[in-house]
């Protein structure tokens, strides 16, 4: 059977007959070889700092996955403090453990509308001091990890949600739209060797959106603007329409930039259907279609692809910010045992 017919197979066979008990703990296929050695291009999982006293976490997220995208850790919120200075002690402490276990670290996120930080407050009224502690941000922390981190979200979300144009943010009230031609100028100079993205969410659910996105894309491209990648979120559910994704994967390729897939979770959240089997089989098809896309971009884009959770227990959608109804989600791989789910034999099965 060729690949494409053994994806549909996976989603309508195997999965229907794994999916049909609840609770989902119980739903395994058994071992599974390592993900990150089926897998033709990285392979990484989101990772937050308190999960490394977790061992389970740590020998599971070390077994399957070959990069990691702190959550939080390299965020402004974190990383600044309102002295101007910054600190790096968790940061550095997932960086650890990645060069322990030979993993990479992707850096998330430089600049983003929703954290500014007092330090910028206090400079909004004083455009050329403010330019250049922004400047001096991105090349500080770029800095401390060059020669490690081979890519970073250098703007994360710059367009409305709705695709009317670029969000609001102080970044673009003191500096104007080319707030992010200049981030990702000062991030060339920091370190030239680097990939540098644009990363936003509902690209794939939203076709205006990502016109929007592309299109300020294209302009920096235009104006000489350093951009070597586009970093699709891939925050879904398992009832998105077939064929929403792969044509969102094959746009965005066609600029010929890097492409990451870059935060998945697919969430099985479907206003509750009472035929709680259904939503997984519908998962498995949509993670089927998103890496039969992925794999029809050309081997020299794929920057890879991250999980945004290990296991279902660590997912943010299992938190009270982004908790949506009564049930838990199960969004991920793995669930909160670290068991492999009938997700997780579908992603083995994508590979060979």
């Amino acid at each position: 059977m060729n690949r494409r017919g053994l994806l549909g197979g996976l989603a309508a066979g195997a999965a229907a007959t794994a999916l049909s008990q609840f609770p989902a703990e119980a739903q395994t296929y058994g071992a599974i070889p390592p993900l990150k050695s089926v897998t033709p291009y990285p392979l990484g999982v989101s990772a937050s700092y308190r999960k490394l006293s977790d061992t389970a976490w740590t020998r599971l997220a070390a077994t399957h996955f070959s990069r990691l995208t702190p959550e939080w850790e390299m965020k402004m919120e974190y990383l600044l403090r309102p002295d101007g200075s910054l600190q790096f002690d968790r940061a550095d402490a997932l960086a650890g453990f990645a060069r322990r276990n030979g993993m990479g670290l992707h850096g998330h996120a430089l600049i983003w509308y929703a954290q500014d930080g007092a330090y910028f407050q206090k400079l909004k009224n004083k455009p050329d001091a403010f330019l250049l502690a922004y400047t001096r941000y991105i090349q500080d922390v770029i800095n401390h990890f060059t020669g490690f981190i081979r890519g970073w979200d250098v703007v994360n979300e710059p367009v409305w949600n709705d695709g009317r144009g670029l969000r609001p943010c102080l970044w673009r009230e003191v500096l104007g739209d080319d707030y992010i031609g200049l981030a990702l100028e000062a991030a060339h100079q920091a370190d030239p060797s680097a990939v540098l993205f644009l990363n936003d969410y509902n690209l794939e659910l939203t076709p205006k959106k990502r016109t929007t996105f592309l299109k300020l894309c294209e302009k920096l491209l235009k104006d000489g603007a350093p951009l070597s990648g586009i970093g699709t979120q891939t925050h879904i559910d398992s009832g998105i329409a077939p064929g929403l994704i792969k044509a969102a994967i094959r746009d965005i390729a066609s600029l010929g930039l890097m492409v990451h897939i870059s935060e998945v979770d697919i969430s099985l959240r479907e206003d509750h259907p009472v035929n709680l089997a259904e939503p997984r089989i519908h998962q498995v098809r949509v993670l089927s279609e998103l890496l039969e896309a992925y794999h029809d971009v050309p081997q020299r884009q794929r920057y890879g692809l991250t999980m945004w959770a290990l296991r279902d227990s660590d997912s943010w959608l299992n938190t009270p910010q982004g908790g949506k109804g009564l049930l838990p989600d199960e969004p991920v791989l793995f669930d909160g045992l670290g068991r492999p789910k009938p997700l997780a034999q579908a992603f083995v099965s994508a590979m060979k």
